[in-house]
């Protein structure tokens, strides 16, 4: 399986090259059923991953109703607590806070019934989380990270992802890290680029490290890649009902049958931006794309970087409301 680790051999080139074309095929349009090439076991997984993203989650109920993420069997809530907001070199508005009040926000939010928690390498927000988060059992809560694959001022990737979730896991004190991205992919060719990354993170969710892996998406053919390939367990998209007035890639009437798809293909699609990184304020902003998303079956979860307790208890609110309409 191209997904597995494979020896550096013709074998493994053949298998990356058959894989990149397939998803260049996808990313164009062209490719609408799934590729002669893969083997009887690939091919079952995928129509077990298809058949549990048909089913999908029903509208209604609470925005912290327990649900599972497509076919990963992960279990959490249609909610994030993300901790990234204007995040860049290891640092955002959540670690800004300091230490105090960040706990006090994400011990809110846990106890609001949000099981789930967004963080990444480049948001410097980690270490806040262990330290938070210190004394919550790991089966309580779910673990969204992402490693930032570039090298930078603040940044040097091993160029693999071992050594990346080994300091993930003991900056957030976890044996386990439920769900690991390749962050902020913008174009269609990151499969290729970043095959080592997507290598090392198969290992590791063979080995019980990691339980699915996926990527953050940054742009529409990167997301369109996602979606036709088959390691992708998970894609963060930016949607909302807006556009790229709101920090969206593309219009909704764009990206919102490529959600739909990915769904389709047994991926799961958690929704960022729906308000559009704080620029949808207005209360009949934040109904109309929380709304959107929901109402036309575009994401399983969402992940939102509310700043105060008082807005996770309005964004909870308004989340319920837009499910139940």
């Amino acid at each position: 399986m191209c997904d597995q680790m494979l020896p550096a051999n013709d074998t493994n080139h053949d298998c990356s090259r058959r894989q990149f074309i397939t998803t260049a095929l996808a990313g164009a349009g062209i490719l609408a059923v799934e590729p002669q090439w893969l083997s009887a076991a690939e091919r079952k997984k995928g129509q077990r991953k298809k058949k549990a993203a048909a089913q999908g989650q029903a509208a209604g109920g609470q925005a912290t109703d327990i649900v599972t993420l497509g076919a990963t069997g992960i279990k959490t809530t249609r909610i994030a607590q993300g901790t990234g907001w204007n995040g860049g070199g290891r640092s955002s508005e959540h670690s800004r806070l300091g230490q105090e009040a960040f706990t006090k926000l994400v011990r809110h939010s846990i106890d609001q019934g949000i099981a789930f928690v967004d963080t990444a390498d480049l948001y410097g927000t980690m270490p806040y989380l262990g330290r938070a988060l210190k004394g919550v059992p790991q089966d309580k809560y779910i673990a969204l990270s992402k490693i930032w694959p570039r090298e930078e001022y603040w940044n040097m990737p091993s160029g693999g992802a071992i050594k990346e979730v080994d300091r993930f896991r003991k900056e957030l004190n976890r044996d386990v890290l439920d769900i690991c991205l390749i962050h902020c992919m913008t174009d269609s060719a990151w499969p290729t680029t970043y095959a080592r990354i997507r290598d090392e993170l198969s290992e590791l969710k063979q080995k019980g490290v990691v339980r699915a892996v996926g990527v953050s998406c940054h742009d529409v053919s990167a997301i369109k890649a996602a979606a036709a390939l088959p390691w992708t367990d998970v894609i963060l998209a930016r949607i909302n009902n807006v556009g790229k007035e709101a920090q969206m890639d593309a219009s909704p009437e764009e990206v919102a049958p490529i959600l739909k798809q990915a769904r389709a293909n047994g991926k799961v699609v958690l929704g960022m931006k729906i308000f559009g990184a704080g620029q949808l304020t207005g209360p009949e902003q934040k109904d109309a794309s929380l709304k959107y998303v929901f109402q036309n079956g575009l994401v399983d979860a969402v992940t939102i970087g509310m700043l105060k307790p008082q807005e996770v208890d309005d964004t909870l609110q308004r989340m319920t409301a837009a499910l139940k309409a």
